[in-house]
């Protein structure tokens, strides 16, 4: 018998409820919150769609091995096993656990980066470009020109442009250069992966230079699936076989272990050279914890070292994706403009294109995200100027992508729970032109997004800003 629908590769052990909250719950919550549905609690929301990081569910075997973790202060078993997964599945030697991947990238910035170098990059990712400028150091986007349109079908939007990246060397001079970040499935480009022959040609031109190649890891697993589905020769090969086959072109990984890896907490900075090892143990030390606990309970790392296991499981990854891809080919089917193709891990809706009358100095993505809540109670993530945040003369940024993200947790929503996430998009999309954008009102120093505050832009004299917040994103007189 042939199946012609497929179905997540799981059962339900246990269940959390779910409450939906009545509109004007909803508007009160958001109004506290600043309009930023990061400072939502999240009692108040209904479909968490904000991240995938450390909101994966994790399985009975996960769970299991919680209960044997070793939380011996030095030289853990835990370690030793977490170590063991890393090094069959990633193929690195060193391995210096983590909190979470942005304990990484503090570790390897610091040890790597002097002031005045500069990191190019298959385009920012947030936590990642932060620590490379507190270093000392300047990001560069080095990301073929398709990333950073919407509409463009490139099947590897990940991939580094070759001659961007020969052009900064040239400029700069390969000294100057401690490495190049290679993010696999780029977050900020809609989730678009690197093909592996594109990896290829950066290990080619980067080795003879004495330039480092830095895998971003985080997920690396989904990359790895979309190089077996699109790129030529790889079809018949295993997920796990590709995964290694990319990390064999990197000298290093930070690597956040709640996104692919299936845990709620955790990662690893994973290296190759010796002495560079050291010195990571050494920083680690200092910042993290103990080198073979990362500021990490022995028990997360038993749950780390079997979600690694799981993670490349052709059901699971298949299923992962699948859930994905389904949400998207919904909303495209219904005229909503995403960023095409499909990404990994979440659907990105294009702000700017479908909020046009909202211009970027007002955040069309952030009031986007404000309004699918207020409506709908679901949760997501502004990735456009907010994300981007100021350059060094204190300006905004303004990334070509004015994205929302509907980040996809793992093993956690079902397929009616993305039914009611397209149906809700599609509901805003319908009265797009009652949403008006917003100003900021407060902001942090560093990663903006997690934590500023912003108000309704006033358009009507003598509107009182509660009166205008409602109004500008709910149907006006329902």
């Amino acid at each position: 018998m042939t199946h012609k629908s497929w179905a997540e590769p799981w059962r339900i052990k246990v269940v959390e409820p779910l409450r939906m909250t009545t509109r004007p719950e909803r508007e009160l919550a958001i109004e506290r919150a600043g309009y930023n549905t990061f400072l939502l609690d999240a009692d108040d929301v209904y479909i968490d769609l904000l991240t995938d990081s450390g909101t994966s569910a994790m399985s009975d075997r996960q769970w299991s091995a919680m209960m044997i973790g070793d939380e011996a202060y030095a030289g853990s078993r835990s370690f030793t096993k977490l170590q063991g997964a890393v090094r069959r599945y990633y193929g690195f030697e060193h391995v210096i656990p983590t909190h979470q991947g942005r304990g990484a990238e503090h570790i390897l910035s610091r040890l790597l980066i002097k002031p005045g170098d500069h990191i190019p990059g298959n385009m920012y990712f947030t936590t990642t470009r932060a620590h490379q400028e507190l270093a000392g150091g300047t990001f560069h986007d080095v990301i073929i020109d398709e990333a950073h349109d919407a509409d463009s079908e490139h099947e590897f939007k990940g991939n580094i442009d070759i001659s961007k990246l020969r052009a900064l060397i040239d400029e700069v001079g390969a000294s100057r250069i401690p490495y190049v970040a290679v993010a696999a499935t780029v977050n900020m480009a809609g989730g678009q992966p690197i093909s592996l022959a594109n990896m290829r040609e950066v290990r080619e031109l980067t080795r003879p230079l004495g330039i480092r190649v830095i895998l971003d890891g985080a997920r690396a697993v989904e990359n790895a699936w979309f190089i077996q589905q699109r790129e030529p020769g790889q079809g018949r090969r295993l997920v796990a076989e590709i995964l290694h086959d990319m990390c064999a072109l990197a000298d290093g990984m930070t690597m956040s272990a709640k996104k692919d890896s299936l845990a709620n907490i955790g990662g690893w900075l994973a290296l190759r050279d010796d002495d560079i090892a050291e010195g990571a143990r050494n920083l680690v030390v200092l910042y993290e914890g103990l080198h073979t606990y990362g500021g990490l309970a022995g028990r997360d790392m038993e749950a780390i070292a079997v979600g690694i296991e799981e993670s490349v499981s052709e059901d699971h990854i298949r299923s992962r994706i699948g859930q994905v891809i389904y949400l998207g080919e919904k909303l495209m089917d219904a005229g909503i403009p995403i960023v095409r193709p499909i990404g990994g891990h979440a659907v990105f809706l294009d702000a700017a294109a479908m909020l046009p009358h909202i211009p970027r100095d007002q955040f069309p993505a952030q009031a986007l995200a404000a309004a699918l809540y207020v409506e709908s109670g679901i949760r997501s993530m502004e990735r456009g100027a907010v994300s981007a945040g100021r350059d060094e003369k204190g300006e905004n940024r303004y990334p070509a992508l004015e994205l929302v993200r509907l980040t996809i947790p793992r093993r956690v929503y079902t397929q009616a729970h993305m039914d009611i996430v397209a149906e809700s998009v599609i509901e805003i999309f319908d009265i797009r032109e009652k949403v008006t954008g917003l100003d900021i009102v407060y902001e942090p120093a560093h990663l903006r997004f997690f934590q500023a505050r912003f108000e309704p832009v006033k358009r009507l004299v003598g509107t009182t800003p509660r009166a205008h917040a409602i109004g500008s994103l709910a149907l006006v007189g329902e």
